[in-house]
This record gives structure tokens, C-alpha cells and sequence, in this order.
């Protein structure tokens, strides 16, 4: 059973980031929950902007390999917000699904980043051939950023399993109305 730490609320944010209360930490409950340790989340800051925002994967690629991420950690709050980020830069709910299931059922592009997430967890690197497949279909720095972002929401999805996260209200509502493939 896991204990239960609940998401920081606005009265009980730390002081010394106060600053990051009004940016992307104040609006997620993975965020508000890391903000338990104040110098991890100003620390996670900079490498949250390079891995969300200035990567070297398109929003989609980005979104295939966070998805396949969230589903080998069994992450439903990854799962959940990443369906709805990925239909927000124009993925399907077939080509989502198939993120969670057998790497045959994946299409061919999603299936060359969706196996280098695999081999990640698997053997906590990519062998030869998979750099050479993920080079050719992202290049050489976006290889590099795939393993960032496995990395990164890997440690989310930790934090969000151990203390039982709750998926924000927002996007909640919006997987009630159109529920998650």
C-alpha cells in the first residue's frame, strides 16, 4: 500500500519557489507533490524545459515515447494526461492505443521509438541496431532526448505510483466526457 502524500496546495507552497507556483508546478498534482522537496522541483525546472519544450523530437514523436513510457510503469496519471496531450498535437485514440499494447500492432514510425522505450526498460540501454534504427528516424540528438524523456517521466511516474497521484480535475473531466482508448 502506498502512503499517501498529498499534492502541495497554494496556502501550504514553499517560499523559496514561490516562483514556480504560477508556472507549469503549480498546475499539475505531480508537481505540487514533488514540491514536498522544494530544491528537487527548482532543480527539475530547467530539465523539464529542455525535455517538454526544447527537444529534438516533434510533439508527436515526444508524445509516443512519454505514452509507451507511462505504460511500462503502469502509470494511469501518465496515461491519462498524455492521452490528452497526444490527441492535443493530433494523435488518434488507434494510434494511442496501440502505445499500450504489442509493438506488432504499432505502427512502423511509433513502433522504431515504442521498442527503444521497451529496450530501455528491459536492459537499461539501447544496443546498436536500435541507435542506428532511433538515428535514422529522429537523429542523433533526438536519440539522446528519447532517453531524457524516458528518464524524466520515468521519475514522474515514480512519484506519481508511490504516493497515488490523483490525474488532475481538468484533465479528469475531459477523459469522463471522452474516455481514454
Amino acid at each position: 500500500m502506498s502512503k499517501k502524500i498529498e499534492p502541495l496546495s497554494d496556502s501550504d507552497w514553499p517560499a523559496e519557489i514561490a516562483a514556480l507556483n504560477g508556472g507549469f508546478a503549480g498546475k499539475l498534482n505531480v508537481y505540487r507533490t514533488m514540491a514536498h522537496h522544494p530544491g528537487l522541483l527548482a532543480a527539475w525546472a530547467p530539465l523539464r524545459q529542455h525535455v517538454v519544450r526544447d527537444r529534438a523530437m516533434t510533439d508527436q514523436q515526444s508524445e509516443v515515447v512519454i505514452l509507451r513510457t507511462g505504460h511500462n510503469l503502469g502509470s494511469a496519471y501518465e496515461w491519462a494526461h498524455h492521452v490528452t496531450r497526444g490527441r492535443a498535437v493530433g494523435m488518434d485514440d488507434a494510434r494511442i492505443a496501440a502505445l499500450a499494447g504489442p509493438l506488432e500492432g504499432i505502427d512502423e514510425d511509433d513502433r522504431v521509438l515504442a521498442a527503444a522505450v521497451d529496450e530501455l526498460f528491459a536492459n537499461a540501454r539501447l544496443g546498436p541496431d536500435t541507435q542506428e534504427a532511433v538515428t535514422a528516424a529522429i537523429g542523433k540528438a533526438g536519440m539522446f532526448d528519447l532517453m531524457a524523456t524516458v528518464g524524466f517521466y520515468s521519475v514522474l511516474g515514480f512519484i506519481v505510483n508511490s504516493f497515488d497521484v490523483p490525474v488532475d480535475d481538468d484533465v479528469a473531466t475531459r477523459l469522463q466526457a471522452d474516455p481514454a482508448p
